[in-house]
């Protein structure tokens, strides 16, 4: 059985000025966004399209306001309303933490739809871009919860070679790693199926030289949706919250709409392919 290492949140001390690891671990997601997308938008689909650089950079700016108006509602609506509805200035204080994934994706959806609205792009054809380098974004963000010690996962047997305590929960439980466990699969494992479909089957040419777009972005809302429901498996759900409906947990819960989602957006680009 193993301790959680303790690691000290702050990366860097420069006088008053504190960098921590987590917001370390966001700039690194935007880097391997930029990177990865100006990877992408050499392929030949996106290069006679005319993707630059330069777009790319006001795409990952949308993408950042998205997610962080996203992210934060996403918490306020999804998991405490009652609470920021009683107090409701707290909504906007960020620094004491309260994020939510499936909020932080509306909130990309949503700056996405403005981006391709302003910039006279197709829906799809910004989302699936999009979406091949998200994952990667998403292994560091679990990578600076693991580091925190935080969303620590439910009892595990302390036979289990990885088990690890987590001070911060206030035990000495041995538990399952689960912010590893969603680090390799919405991180690692959904970065790779959905570059290698995208390089492969992403766009679709029809008879009429037009482009078919839409198949990565469902499959990375099926993928995600999946991954993250077996995950919340091994995840303590929210203390204030419990498990809901049928044992499962309101992660589970917002990711069967989006599965739901994903595979009609599929089925639909497949039709239309």
């Amino acid at each position: 059985m193993l301790i959680h290492p303790q690691f000290d949140p702050v990366a860097l001390a420069l006088g008053p000025v504190q960098i921590h690891w987590y917001g370390l671990t966001y700039l690194a997601a935007f880097g391997l966004f930029y990177w990865l997308a100006t990877r992408r938008i050499l392929q030949p689909v996106y290069a006679a399209r005319g993707w630059t650089p330069r777009e790319v950079e006001d795409l990952l700016f949308y993408g950042i306001v998205g997610v962080i108006l996203g992210g934060r509602l996403g918490y306020v609506l999804f998991y405490k309303p009652a609470h920021y509805l009683a107090h409701p200035m707290e909504v906007f204080a960020v620094w004491k933490g309260g994020m939510a994934f499936h909020g932080g994706l509306l909130g990309v959806i949503a700056a996405m739809a403005v981006f391709a609205w302003v910039r006279k792009r197709g829906f799809f054809e910004v989302t699936d871009l999009v979406a091949t380098c998200v994952p990667t974004g998403l292994a560091c963000g679990r990578l600076g919860n693991f580091i925190n010690g935080e969303l620590w996962g439910r009892a595990a047997d302390a036979s289990l070679p990885w088990a690890m305590v987590f001070p911060q929960s206030g035990s000495e439980l041995a538990r399952h790693p689960s912010q590893i466990y969603q680090f390799l699969l919405e991180g690692l494992l959904l970065f790779v199926i959905l570059w290698l479909y995208g390089r492969s089957h992403g766009a679709h040419h029809r008879a009429d030289g037009t482009v078919v777009w839409g198949r990565v972005s469902g499959l990375f809302l099926i993928g995600y949706g999946l991954f993250r429901f077996i995950a919340e498996y091994f995840r303590e759900p929210d203390s204030f919250l419990g498990l809901l409906a049928l044992n499962l947990s309101m992660g589970q819960w917002l990711c069967v709409p989006m599965m739901v989602a994903g595979a009609l957006i599929w089925a639909w680009a497949g039709r239309r392919a």
